[in-house]
């Protein structure tokens, strides 16, 4: 996703946000993890490129609103769902998380929107569930929120870290040249000194003789 990188501003928030919406409402976090985006362009606030603060406010209402489409498909299209091409190959993982949901109810919505696969098929299978919709519009927007936050401020100081390691990585390099010497050094000392000293042992022993 480095192309990314090389769009504008109001290009860069369409993008996560089109990615983090499509990965809830149209499964398309079997492809390409919405988190991705979203830390990435954490990454680029740190460049100054977008702004942090609107960034992690599109990522929450993309992901509140990805999951609440993603509900609205499972509710109306119901078990079919679940037939589709997607599913049917994690058929073991779908089965888990209806189990999930079934013990758990809402809070499966919420710790769902922080693992790649159930956040991707939560939703749907929330509406296949008769989930009530009060229900999972609190969860999902409770997960919405901290996990959109989270993971743009995530991008966001791991970009300003990046810039910071990059900054003094001439400094660093020469530090641990220097140490890797200076090491080396030492060890030589000490195995020169284990040898002579041997050295002399095996001497006044054969003198002693």
């Amino acid at each position: 996703m480095s192309w990314v990188s090389g769009l504008s501003g109001p290009v860069i928030y369409a993008v996560v946000a089109g990615l983090v919406f499509c990965e809830d409402a149209l499964f398309f976090g079997f492809v390409l993890p919405g988190e991705t985006a979203v830390v990435l362009g954490g990454a680029l606030a740190a460049q100054q490129k977008v702004s942090v603060v609107p960034l992690a406010a599109i990522v929450v209402l993309a992901a509140i609103s990805g999951d609440f489409v993603g509900y609205q498909i499972g509710r109306h299209a119901g078990q079919p769902i679940l037939e589709t091409r997607p599913l049917r190959r994690h058929h073991d993982r779908v089965d888990g998380a209806r189990d999930l949901i079934r013990r758990r109810g809402g809070v499966a919505v919420f710790v769902g929107r922080f693992v790649a696969f159930f956040r991707a098929i939560m939703p749907a299978l929330a509406g296949v569930s008769a989930m009530p919709s009060r229900v999972f519009l609190l969860y999902n927007a409770a997960g919405g929120l901290v996990w959109g936050v989270s993971f743009t401020l995530l991008g966001y100081f791991a970009g300003h870290a990046y810039a910071r390691i990059e900054h003094v990585a001439g400094r660093i390099s020469a530090i641990v040249i220097a140490g890797v010497v200076v090491l080396a050094v030492v060890i030589w000392r000490l195995r020169d000194h284990l040898h002579r000293k041997r050295d002399g042992n095996d001497r006044s022993g054969t003198d002693s003789r």
